[in-house]
């Protein structure tokens, strides 16, 4: 876990020495924790920090909660809530606000097996309470997963994933953003995923959030309950 973290540090300089500078990248920050309750019901909560440049301009916080419930094997159903808020460019947390949002979502996550690789079909419909009133939102995430390496009490430590979303509406355009994610993950325990990644995202006629490259970077924690014998 050490030498990984180490190789995080480096990249992270290397990125911000010459890949930062030439994209203009931002970097965008996750830090999740869920609690396994049962094979079927679990909860969780996120938070999120984003920056229009290299861990400059900070622009963009979000904290989040819910509950997941898997109604089959390869069928989730989610329901979440929480407080979305977008500042103004050109620095770190510039008022006045361009967006001050509370959302509820429901959400479904279809899961599908094709030999090592994983597939993942995510249905997230979105009611938003924003600073220009209230919006409905429609998202839909395809996501592919590879998971390698010796295998380790149960997990193999090393994933890597892509996925590609789009947002829609229900006024014209319709059309709102397109957001692609590459990304590694390592699992250094049975409880801990560490993330690290490139994303990037296009809008269209959206002025709560401008469209950039990101760097993104996860940490992902899973408490899992002891069954008594």
């Amino acid at each position: 876990m050490k030498q990984f973290l180490c190789l995080i540090l480096i990249f992270i300089l290397w990125t911000n020495t010459f890949v930062a500078q030439t994209l203009d990248l931002g970097s965008w920050n996750i830090l999740n924790v869920k609690y396994t309750h049962t094979d079927r019901l679990s909860f969780f909560g996120e938070t999120q920090l984003r920056s229009l440049k290299f861990y400059n301009n900070f622009h963009y916080y979000e904290y989040k909660g819910g509950m997941n419930y898997n109604i089959y094997k390869n069928v989730m159903l989610t329901l979440g809530a929480g407080i979305y808020q977008t500042y103004k460019d050109g620095g770190d947390f510039v008022l006045p606000k361009n967006n001050d949002e509370f959302r509820i979502w429901p959400q479904l996550i279809l899961f599908q097996s094709i030999g090592k690789l994983k597939i993942e079909q995510r249905y997230r419909s979105e009611l938003r309470w924003t600073s220009n009133g209230y919006r409905n939102r429609f998202r839909y995430r395809l996501g592919a997963s590879y998971k390698f390496n010796k295998e380790r009490n149960e997990y193999k430590p090393y994933q890597i994933s892509a996925s590609n979303e789009l947002f829609f509406t229900d006024k014209e355009a319709y059309f709102e953003r397109n957001r692609i994610l590459l990304a590694f993950n390592y699992k250094p325990s049975k409880v801990i995923t560490l993330q690290i990644g490139y994303l990037h995202q296009f809008d269209y006629k959206i002025n709560d959030e401008t469209g950039r490259d990101f760097l993104v970077v996860g940490l992902y924690y899973d408490i899992l309950r002891k069954i008594k014998d």
